[in-house]
């Protein structure tokens, strides 16, 4: 029961700091976040095994976390409003050409940050051609360019 335990307290803790970190900072890794990714990877299989290597204990564990995610999965079909609590909501970033800085500043995104994502998919270089440029939750900018 303890693998049990120690598995599911491990995925609510990543959820929730990777939640923290937010949307914008898991789709831009740096080389830095890479490494920094891979030494909590370590913390965490230390922190899920503790000192039972044995492959049944990993097994539990494995299971244990499919089961949460599958859990989750469900919650967030069936409850409304769940999804947004765990996935959170699409937001509006620029609306007819103009930024929203209380939005931008909330999920730490720049103007700079929109134009890349407006030249790389619509080809747009400043911001009053773009209609709505919305933070996705997947951390994806969607750039709507003006239309005419």
């Amino acid at each position: 029961m303890e693998m049990v335990l120690r598995a599911l307290a491990i995925y609510l803790i990543l959820l929730l700091v990777f939640k923290v970190v937010g949307r914008r900072a898991l789709l831009e890794m740096t080389s830095f976040d890479l490494i920094l990714l891979l030494i909590i990877s370590e913390a965490t299989q230390q922190a899920l095994l503790g000192n039972d290597f044995s492959v049944t204990g990993a097994m539990l564990t494995i299971i244990t976390l499919v089961a949460v995610d599958i859990l989750f999965g469900l919650v967030k079909k069936y409850l409304s409003g769940a999804e947004s609590v765990i996935d959170g909501s699409p937001v509006i970033l620029v609306e007819n050409g103009i930024p929203l800085a209380d939005k931008l500043q909330k999920v730490d995104v720049s103007c700079d940050d929109i134009l890349v994502a407006a030249r790389q998919n619509q080809g747009i270089t400043e911001l009053s051609k773009i209609r709505y440029a919305i933070l996705e939750r997947n951390g994806h900018i969607s750039i709507i360019p003006v239309e005419g």
